[in-house]
């Protein structure tokens, strides 16, 4: 076990101003969060259910997920070939008995999912259209829009809820912290609600139990694929209240993210997987395939090995980025020979139509920046994009909190390991949430007045924010080194909370100064590569190290981190 230099045990932020009762509170409204109020509310119409979410309803990462949702829906597919490809993808750190449940459960969610009034994309014939993404080896990618998924899900899990006005929505509300009982216990939380009236600024919640769906830490780093929002809000508040974060080390940086150039920051625009899945490849600045033999699926091999080979030849040379290929889709196999700006008219007309019925957002996402894929190579470098990693949960969605339950990216239920297979992520907040709302309603705790709260409480200001940023990125990002992680963690230590204004900047950017030292230190602990965990130092995978790295806070704020054995999780076979 080893300990880092205190963060703050909770925001500094002002005495309620309101208070308001719920039985539930769900903090999140992408697919984890809507799903889980929907289940609930369907489970016991007699709670009172309170959504937050911190922008409008829409605002989350499930609108952005482009590929789609993973089940074995296919004929010739089945739920044990889905959980051979995920612990592949796992690297030997998922849970077996969590990817069970997610694909044996999978393709009756996402039926579920259809019956609410979710349009995925058919063939002619009206069977589902199926697609492969990297690391599987069946096609059984459910996509919606062509490169929508995200957004049509998001829309028909919305006018679900608003054909449920039992379900109370409040929107523009930062979960800040929770509210403990004697026990330790969920009692309720604080927010802080941009709107109007009595619900305006800092109040409290008094409820029995909280479901975290809040999410991702994507802005801990300088470049992501993940909206604003995602500050890492949800992990924060959980491990302030006690709550056993797991993995935080295994970040999974998308190989294909759009390089805008050597200054940008933010989200970054995605090309999605789904692309290379309709056979789009990868070549270096010299027009070289350099995925053939890195891996028996070549550009789809999983998303560690795409990253880490991208990283490799950008390193080889001396680019910031590589190239993706995708000027033949559309084309018969015997034409699609690189046609570029070579291509006959009949030819570009043919890749123009793909684009746009089968990734009309790319297309028009690259157009505006400059590209256009039906005749140009794409600039692609990998960046951040999913956490697989977070609050630690048993198969129910359970926290180490009583009455605090996590499910989507806030979570680590066990299902991704050591890097997330594609597409899988919608599929967990999905089965996840279900799972909570099967068993949240018959148990929920009685009512409990919160206790005196002695946490050491501080705040750090917003203009730090971008110095972590680039911090994490370049000492904590693909690449990772005991010198640069040493670093890393020697800087964060700096950063004491001060005298910051209190104000919405200050609480997000606290809440990442907590992740990213607890994930810089969970790095520095796991001496080995693994998954999505590259070690420069260390760059064998090792199974003598196998198992996770649990972090807490003490109560003074002091973060640590301990590394727990426990054998490599490997199938014994793999689909050819």
């Amino acid at each position: 076990m080893t300990a880092h230099r205190p963060v703050p045990g909770r925001l500094r932020a002002p005495a309620p101003g309101w208070t308001i009762r719920a039985d539930v509170v769900v903090v999140g409204s992408g697919i984890a969060g809507l799903t889980a109020a929907l289940r609930v509310h369907a489970a016991d119409p007699s709670l009172r259910l309170l959504v937050v979410t911190k922008d409008v309803l829409a605002a989350g990462s499930t609108q952005w997920a482009q590929g789609g949702i993973a089940a074995a829906l296919g004929p010739e597919d089945t739920p044990e070939q889905h959980e051979r490809d995920t612990l592949v993808a796992g690297a030997g750190a998922c849970d077996p008995e969590a990817v069970r449940v997610l694909v044996t459960e999978g393709p009756a969610a996402v039926h579920e999912l259809i019956a609410l009034g979710t349009r995925f994309d058919h063939h002619p014939d009206g069977e589902l259209s199926l697609t492969r993404e990297g690391g599987h080896h069946r096609d059984r990618i459910a996509h919606a829009g062509g490169d929508a998924t995200g957004a049509e899900i998001q829309r028909a899990l919305i006018a679900a809820v608003e054909r449920a006005p039992e379900i109370e929505v409040v929107q523009h509300a930062l979960a800040v912290d929770l509210l403990l009982a004697a026990d330790g216990g969920v009692a309720g939380l604080t927010l802080h609600v941009l709107g109007e009236g009595q619900r305006d600024g800092v109040g409290a919640v008094h409820c029995r139990a909280v479901v975290l769906a809040s999410g991702g830490l994507g802005q801990v780093f300088s470049q992501s694929t993940n909206p604003s929002v995602s500050t890492g809000d949800g992990m924060a508040l959980a491990l302030r209240a006690g709550a056993r974060v797991r993995d935080l080390e295994f970040v999974q940086f998308h190989p294909t993210v759009m390089w805008l150039g050597p200054d940008s920051q933010g989200q970054q625009p995605l090309i999605s997987e789904a692309v290379r899945g309709e056979g789009a490849f990868l070549v270096d600045a010299e027009g070289r395939r350099f995925m053939q033999g890195q891996h028996e699926l070549a550009d789809l091999a999983p998303r560690d090995v795409v990253a880490k080979a991208i990283t490799r030849r950008m390193i080889e040379t001396g680019q910031p980025h590589v190239w993706l290929d995708a000027r033949h889709l559309g084309l018969p196999a015997s034409a699609a020979s690189h046609p570029g700006d070579r291509a006959g008219g009949e030819e570009r007309a043919a890749v123009s139509r793909f684009w746009a019925r089968r990734f009309p957002t790319i297309l028009r996402v690259c157009r505006e920046h400059g590209v256009d894929p039906v005749t140009q190579l794409i600039p692609v470098a990998p960046a951040q994009h999913y956490a697989s990693g977070g609050v630690a949960t048993d198969l129910w969605g359970r926290t180490t909190v009583p009455g605090l339950y996590a499910t989507g990216e806030v979570a680590c239920s066990g299902v991704h390991g050591a890097n997330r297979l594609a597409s899988n992520s919608l599929l967990e907040g999905l089965v996840f949430s279900r799972r909570i709302a099967d068993v949240l309603p018959a148990e929920l705790r009685g009512w409990a007045e919160p206790a005196e709260d002695d946490r050491r409480e501080g705040l750090v200001s917003g203009e730090r924010r971008r110095v972590m940023q680039d911090l994490m990125t370049h000492r904590v990002g693909v690449l990772r080194h005991a010198d640069g992680l040493s670093d890393a963690l020697d800087v964060l230590g700096t950063l004491d909370p001060g005298d910051a204004v209190v104000d919405p900047a200050a609480w997000e950017t606290t809440n990442l100064l907590t992740i990213s030292t607890a994930l810089a230190a969970a790095a520095a602990l796991r001496t080995e590569t693994r998954g999505s965990h590259w070690r420069e130092d260390h760059p064998e995978r090792d199974d003598t190290r196998a198992g996770h790295v649990d972090s807490w806070l003490d109560a003074d704020g002091t973060v640590r981190v301990e590394w727990t054995y426990a054998p490599s999780t490997d199938p014994t076979e793999v689909v050819a």
